[in-house]
């Protein structure tokens, strides 16, 4: 049984284009559906995650992580009597906006956009799911729920102070309360991405030879994790006690979110999903304790992982196919496929740089470097 502040499907505040729901699939479910379904969440396949998506069949990409976020937020909503739908649609859309080569591509594109409005993968997720996307007969993009759109907006916090140009244009005709919090479904998925990427960037750095088991056995939490399976399991292959160790720390992280944030919860006295939205903090969180560990976590795989010299060099290459795509396809955008054209042709500076940006941020990325590598043969 759901718990009061839950997001209730019954009272969802509809869809822009007003449709006749299903009766063995409520509305949260719909949503999660037209998003698996999604041409932008296929691409997320071939789309990084730390790694460029072809150097290693074993590392995560953006679709394999947004399955994982989704896992983790199903397990923490239903346990805290959420809705569980409504928390994996908008875990399965969050990373929907990224670009090709992950922050570095973002980085890229925002330094590119500057002028033009600038590029923020939440605001673009916002504009694939509204507008980007078409497939459906009756509108453009895929007339997802108030709720989902809102948990893609804002799930990290209320977005205020100058808005990205994607987000500010749809909200200027469809509100979502950009001020307030989310709902606690969209700030479960938000946690659930952190406990995610926090686990499988160890499991990737290791495999990576970035750092090694004895270096993260260092690490709060991790330590623990590894002198746990060391008892219980003497002598056990490298591998395994690796798997092991960090499935704790999986643990670990999860258990202390249900916990600390039934407590939360518990003591608002809300009684509605809106009742979250107004409390004006968040109400899903890590303990103090456990935050302080994962910062140091975080901290260790930035300096060993996010700017190992291997990585720093992968970064410089990527961001150079990005500054060099971007000018041409602004300078000579017939250059692009004939449906990209057709909608830059004849536009203003502003509007085809903004055509641009959705054509590479929408790109994989092997598609990405085909494509510099075919128009920009010499560079």
């Amino acid at each position: 049984m759901n718990a009061p502040y839950a997001s209730d499907p019954a009272t969802a505040l509809g869809r822009k284009f007003p449709e006749e729901e299903m009766s063995f699939r409520s509305c949260f479910q719909r949503d999660r559906d037209r998003i698996i379904h999604a041409s932008a969440f296929r691409r997320l396949k071939h789309k990084t995650q730390v790694f460029v998506e072809h150097e290693g069949d074993y590392y995560r990409t953006r679709l394999t992580h947004s399955i994982e976020v989704a896992q983790v937020a199903r397990t923490i909503a239903s346990a805290l009597g959420l809705n569980a739908e409504l928390t994996e649609a908008v875990a399965l859309a969050h990373d929907l906006g990224h670009p090709p080569f992950g922050h570095t591509g973002e980085d890229a594109l925002h330094v590119l956009m500057k002028g033009f409005g600038g590029f923020d993968h939440n605001a673009q997720a916002i504009k694939i799911v509204t507008s980007l996307e078409q497939h459906y007969a009756d509108f453009d993009g895929l007339n997802l729920t108030w709720e989902t759109l809102e948990g893609i907006a804002k799930h990290n916090g209320p977005v205020v102070g100058d808005l990205p140009y994607a987000l500010a244009e749809y909200d200027a005709v469809h509100d979502l309360e950009l001020a307030t919090h989310a709902s606690a479904e969209a700030q479960v998925a938000a946690l659930s991405d952190d406990i995610a990427y926090n686990n499988h960037d160890l499991h990737d750095g290791l495999r990576a030879g970035l750092f090694c088991d004895a270096d993260i056995a260092q690490l709060p939490i991790v330590g623990a994790a590894y002198a746990e399976v060391d008892a219980r399991y003497p002598n056990l292959e490298s591998e395994r006690r690796r798997h092991e160790a960090l499935r704790r720390v999986f643990g670990v992280m999860v258990s202390d979110v249900i916990t600390t944030s039934k407590t939360i919860l518990e003591g608002t006295g809300a009684r509605s999903a809106r009742d979250i939205r107004y409390l004006g903090r968040p109400v899903v969180r890590f303990s103090e304790s456990v935050w302080g560990d994962l910062q140091q976590i975080r901290g260790f795989l930035f300096t060993q992982m996010y700017r190992a010299p291997s990585v720093m060099e992968k970064r410089a290459e990527v961001t150079r196919v990005i500054h060099d795509l971007f000018p041409l396809f602004l300078s000579t955008p017939q250059t692009m496929p004939d449906n990209w054209y057709a909608l830059a042709k004849g536009m203003d500076e502003t509007a085809t740089a903004r055509i641009v940006c959705d054509y590479i941020s929408g790109m994989t990325d092997r598609f990405a470097l085909l494509e510099h590598a075919r128009l920009l043969p010499d560079h």
